[in-house]
C-alpha cells in the first residue's frame, strides 16, 4: 500500500534507501544525511564551530597582493619560442647542437640547433624582447616581470607538474593555493577560497593532486568549476529533477539539523579534520546553490568585455571564459584561483591538446599561442582598468621549457634545465627581467629559481614569511618551500 505521509513540498517515491534518504533529507541536506548515515552509522562530519579551519587569520607582514591569479600551461611552454630571446640560437640554425654525441634529452637524441619559428621584437618602455606569437601581450610587458632561469627536478610531465605546484614531485603534498588558504583564511564565505578552472578539454597531468590539500586539513583543498558554459559550473550542486519539489527553506531546515547533530558529534571528539570538512563543504555546497550561478554567469558583462576576452571564438573564447571568470571570482572575495590553458597529453593525431610539441611545434604553439595571448593579455588589461592588478598577483608558469635542439624536424622535447614564467600585479616589480638562461638556452646561466623560490616570492607579496609557514606532519614542520626557497628581491616593486 503507498506511502501517503508526505512532506510538505516533496514528490515522495517509494524505491531504494538512497531515494528514500533524498526525500526525507531534502537536497544537500539529503546528500548529507545519506554520506553520513553511510560512513560508520554515526551521524558526524565536517565543521566544528570552535576550530574553523577557514578563518580569518592576521598576515605576517603588510600585504601587498589580496589574491592570486596563476596561469598554467601544462605540456611544456617553448621558452626560446615565446618570452626567452636567443640570437645565438638563431644564428646556429641547421648546425648541430651536440657535437659530441653524449647528451640524451627526454625522448629523442638532439637534433640540429632550431632557432625560434617566431620573430623577437623589443616592446614597450622596458625594451623587452617578445616573440610575434603573442602580439596582445607585448602590450602588456610594462607591467610584467620574467623569470628566465627557472628550473625544475624532473622531464616528466605529472612529477614537474607537481613541483610547481606543490614544491614537491611526489603527489599527496599540499598545493600553493591551499597553503594560501591556510595561512589567511577565507573573506568570503558564500564562494571557496581556492578555485581551479580546468581547460574544457580535460584535466592536467596528474589531475586533481595538482590541487590537493594533502596533509593539510581538508577544507583547503581546492573546488573546479567549470567554466564550458554548457555544463554545470560545479557537477551534483543542484538535486535532480526527479526530486522535485526540493525548496531553500527545506533545504535550510534540514542543514540546520544537520549542524547541531554533527556539532554534537565532533565536540565529543578531539581530532575531526576530515568531519570539519565535510560538514563545511555541505554548507558551502549550499550557499554556492546561490552564489555559483551568479558568479559564472556573465550576461551582466559589457559587449566591449566579451570583445577583449573575444568570447564568441570557437577556440580562444573557452580560455576567455576561464580568465573573465577568474577576475569575477577574485572580485568577490576568492583568494586563489588557478586556471588551465591546456589539457593531459593524448595521442596527437593533429594539435596536442597542450603545449608538449614533440612533433610540430609551429602547429601546437601556432594553435595555443593566440588563446593564452588573448586570455592573459584581456585579464591584465581587464584587472587594471578595475583597479585590481595593483592587489592581484597573476602568474603565468608552465612545468618546464623546450630543448634548442630539434626533434623530429619541427619539434622540440623536454627541458627541464631552464624555462621562462612570468608575473604581475600584486607588488611586483613592473618590466623587469631576473636570470639568464644560456646563450641557447639550454641551461641556467645566472640565478637558478626553483618552485621554492617562486612560491616563496608570492607568499611574501600576500604578506605570509614562508619560513613561518609550517605544518606538523608526521613529526616534520612541513613547508611549501621544504627547507629551501628566498623571497627574489629584485622582482618586489
Amino acid at each position: 500500500m503507498p506511502n501517503t505521509n508526505r512532506c510538505p513540498g516533496y514528490a515522495v517515491k517509494t524505491g531504494s534507501r538512497r531515494d528514500f534518504l533524498w526525500q526525507l533529507g531534502g537536497g544537500l541536506g539529503g546528500i548529507a544525511l545519506s554520506s553520513l548515515l553511510k560512513d560508520g552509522g554515526l551521524l558526524g562530519a565536517p565543521a566544528h564551530a570552535a576550530t574553523n579551519s577557514m578563518a580569518l587569520r592576521p598576515a605576517h607582514h603588510a600585504p601587498k597582493a589580496k589574491a592570486v591569479i596563476q596561469i598554467f600551461c601544462p605540456g611544456g611552454l617553448s621558452h626560446v619560442d615565446t618570452w626567452d630571446y636567443k640570437p645565438e640560437l638563431e644564428k646556429r640554425t641547421g648546425k648541430p647542437f651536440d657535437t659530441t654525441g653524449e647528451l640524451e634529452f627526454f625522448a629523442s637524441k638532439p637534433g640540429n640547433c632550431q632557432g625560434s619559428f617566431w620573430k623577437f621584437r623589443q616592446h614597450g618602455e622596458c625594451g623587452k624582447w617578445m616573440s610575434d606569437l603573442f602580439p596582445k601581450l607585448s602590450t602588456c610587458v610594462d607591467d610584467m616581470a620574467f623569470i628566465h632561469s627557472m628550473t625544475n627536478k624532473t622531464a616528466l610531465h605529472g612529477p614537474a607538474c607537481f613541483m610547481m605546484n606543490s614544491g614537491f614531485t611526489m603527489p599527496g603534498f599540499p598545493a600553493m593555493g591551499a597553503w594560501v588558504t591556510y595561512g589567511l583564511g577565507t573573506e568570503t564565505q558564500n564562494l571557496p577560497s581556492f578555485v581551479v578552472l580546468p581547460d574544457v578539454r580535460g584535466l592536467p597531468p596528474g589531475g586533481p593532486v595538482n590541487w590537493g590539500a594533502g596533509f593539510l586539513p581538508a577544507v583547503h583543498q581546492a573546488t573546479t568549476l567549470n567554466s564550458d558554459p554548457s555544463k554545470p559550473a560545479i557537477a551534483d550542486l543542484f538535486p535532480p529533477e526527479h526530486y522535485g519539489g526540493i525548496t531553500t527553506a527545506h533545504e535550510r531546515q534540514s542543514l540546520d539539523v544537520l549542524q547541531a547533530l554533527n556539532n554534537q558529534h565532533a565536540a565529543a571528539r578531539e581530532e575531526h579534520s576530515e568531519l570539519e570538512a565535510r560538514i563545511a563543504s555541505y554548507e558551502l555546497a549550499a550557499r554556492l546553490q546561490l552564489s555559483a550561478p551568479e558568479v559564472t554567469d556573465i550576461a551582466s558583462e559589457s559587449e566591449a568585455i566579451r570583445r577583449l576576452y573575444d568570447l564568441e571564438h570557437k577556440d580562444i573564447g573557452s580560455f576567455g571564459r576561464q580568465c573573465l571568470m577568474a577576475r569575477r571570482l577574485v572580485e568577490r572575495g576568492v583568494r586563489f584561483v588557478q586556471l588551465y590553458c591546456g589539457a593531459e597529453n593524448t595521442t596527437a593525431k593533429e594539435i596536442r591538446p597542450n603545449w608538449d610539441s614533440h612533433e610540430d611545434l609551429p602547429r601546437d604553439h601556432g594553435y595555443w599561442g593566440p588563446i593564452l595571448d588573448t586570455g592573459a593579455s584581456a585579464l591584465l588589461k581587464d584587472l587594471k582598468s578595475h583597479g585590481m592588478l595593483d592587489d592581484t598577483l597573476v602568474m603565468c608558469t608552465t612545468e618546464f621549457g623546450r630543448q634548442p635542439g630539434a626533434q623530429a624536424g619541427k619539434g622540440r622535447d623536454h627541458n627541464p634545465g631552464t624555462f621562462t614564467m612570468w608575473m604581475a600585479g600584486g607588488g611586483v616589480r613592473p618590466g623587469v627581467s631576473y636570470g639568464q638562461s644560456d646563450e641557447l638556452g639550454f641551461q641556467v646561466a645566472e640565478n637558478p629559481t626553483y618552485s621554492y623560490d617562486l612560491h616563496a616570492t608570492a607568499l611574501h607579496l600576500l604578506g605570509i614569511d614562508h619560513e613561518r609557514l609550517t605544518y606538523y606532519h608526521n613529526g616534520i614542520e612541513r613547508r611549501l618551500t621544504d627547507v629551501h626557497g628566498h623571497v627574489i628581491g629584485e622582482l618586489l616593486a
